[in-house]
This record gives C-alpha cells, sequence and structure tokens, in this order.
C-alpha cells in the first residue's frame, strides 16, 4: 500500500479531520492534504509525531519498506510488538519484551537465550539446535554488538536482583525461590482478579513492559505461582494452566 493510502486510512481510522491533524503534527492543511493526494510525504520529524500520534511505526506509515527485526531478540517486529520510550514514541530497533520505557531489559545473553528457547516454535528442532542457532544469531544484533555502548552499567541488572531477594524475603508459602526475572507485557499477563463483592479487577496495564516469571507450586497441586512486579509494585498469584482460576495472594505497594 502507498504512504498517500495509508496516511489518508489512518487519519480516518482516528477520527481526525486533515483540519484537526494538521494542528496536532504542527504543519497546514494543505500540507496534510498533499501527503494523501501523494504530492509530498511528511519529514522525518512529522513522521516521528505521526508515528507517536497512530501508535505505528515510521516503517508502517511508509508502506513498510524494510523488514523491522528486533536487534536484541531478533523477533520480526510488527506495530503490536514495538517497543516504545519514556515519552511513548515507538523504537523501530527492537521488540516490547527486550527494550521498554527506554531500559534495556537483557544485559545476560544466557538469560535472554533461556528466555527464547521456552518460548521458540520448535517446528522439529531439538532444544541444543535452537541453543545452538541463537547463539550464532544474536551476538549478529546490533545491541550485542553494542552492548558496552548500549548498556547501563549493570544498573538494571542490580535493581532486578534486589527485587528477586526483595520477593523471597516474602516468604510465600509453597512458592519454590524465585532465581530470574524476566519481561513479560502487561496484555500476556493481565489477568481478572474476581472481588469478594463479585467483581472482577485487572491490576495491570496491557501496553507496559513488567518483570516477571512463572513458578510451579512446590506441592505438586498443579497450580502455578505468577510473579510481577515493577518499581511501583510486587503481585504475587496462582493459576491452572492456560492463567484459567486465578486467585490473588498479594499486591504490594513498594
Amino acid at each position: 500500500m502507498e504512504p498517500k493510502t495509508i496516511l489518508h486510512d489512518l487519519r480516518v481510522k482516528n477520527g481526525y479531520s486533515q483540519d484537526a491533524l494538521a494542528e496536532q503534527v504542527y504543519v497546514t492543511r494543505q500540507a496534510v492534504s498533499r501527503w494523501e493526494t501523494g504530492d509530498t510525504v511528511p519529514n522525518t520529524e512529522t513522521l516521528k509525531l505521526l508515528s507517536k500520534l497512530y501508535g505505528v511505526s515510521i516503517n508502517t506509515l511508509l508502506g513498510s519498506p524494510r523488514e523491522l527485526v528486533c536487534q536484541c531478540c531478533g523477533m520480526p517486529l510488527d506495530d503490536t510488538q514495538i517497543s516504545r520510550e519514556r515519552d511513548g514514541s515507538l523504537n523501530e530497533n527492537y521488540c516490547k519484551w527486550c527494550y521498554a520505557d527506554g531500559t534495556y531489559m537483557y544485559s545476560d545473553l544466557d538469560n535472554l537465550i533461556d528466555v527464547c528457547v521456552r518460548n521458540m516454535p520448535r517446528e522439529g528442532h531439538t532444544e541444543d539446535e535452537i541453543r545452538a542457532y541463537l547463539r550464532q544469531k544474536l551476538p549478529q544484533l546490533d545491541y550485542w554488538k553494542r552492548q558496552a555502548e548500549l548498556g547501563d552499567g549493570g544498573r538494571f541488572e542490580e535493581f532486578k536482583q534486589s527485587l528477586i531477594r526483595e520477593i523471597n524475603d516474602l516468604h510465600i508459602a509453597d512458592m519454590p525461590e524465585l532465581k530470574t526475572l524476566n519481561a513479560l507485557v502487561g496484555s500476556y499477563v493481565n489477568l481478572p482478579f474476581r472481588l469478594p463483592n463479585g467483581l472482577t479487577v485487572k491490576f495491570l496495564d496491557d501496553g507496559t513492559t513488567y518483570l516477571g516469571n512463572q513458578l510451579e507450586a512446590e506441592s505438586g497441586c498443579g497450580r502455578c505461582f505468577g510473579v510481577l512486579a515493577n518499581t511501583d509494585f510486587i503481585l504475587i498469584c496462582t493459576y491452572d494452566a492456560g492463567g484459567e482460576n486465578p486467585e490473588l495472594v498479594m499486591f504490594k505497594k513498594r
């Protein structure tokens, strides 16, 4: 699809007139009209504003001329998976599991490989084959090539380790020791908990990336513990396979 058609369709889909859109991105109505007739395309700064306004990548606005791949884990990217900066703008270099709100989620390649192996479809390959592929592929990506430059000197890893200690110090009955925290996107883990009055409530933001993990109950009852946290809170719950029958164990402000 051509950029002019994409720009027109996104404006209409989001309920903007040409005048209203022009005001949002600091151009004239005539400029918007010229984009939609194909006479011109928005400049780089205007594309950034449109990307943030519509929640789509600049790549999408321009008709997807290139394939986007996360430069940390290698995942092919579409607009629902692209990470965001603190100001809400999209960062087309990373998925929202590897980078969120200006923070890189992984500083240890082996940790990332462990997470990828658990979540990648096997398609007839053994775990050892997948690990070997990732160990060869991931170091070629930009983040791992430039980790010393892009990293934070281990500060985020220190935060994760202190958070792990804080969670383990809660001594939740039947919950095994927590050893790692991984990036988890809210929409995948935002379970509805039933309140005593019969209503259900969700505590998370679908678009936010949290730190968390799943742990099997020590009793072998078939239930799992879900651990989620960030700088503001710790949430611990239990559930059956597939997130069924969730029960809130604890929600603690930090």
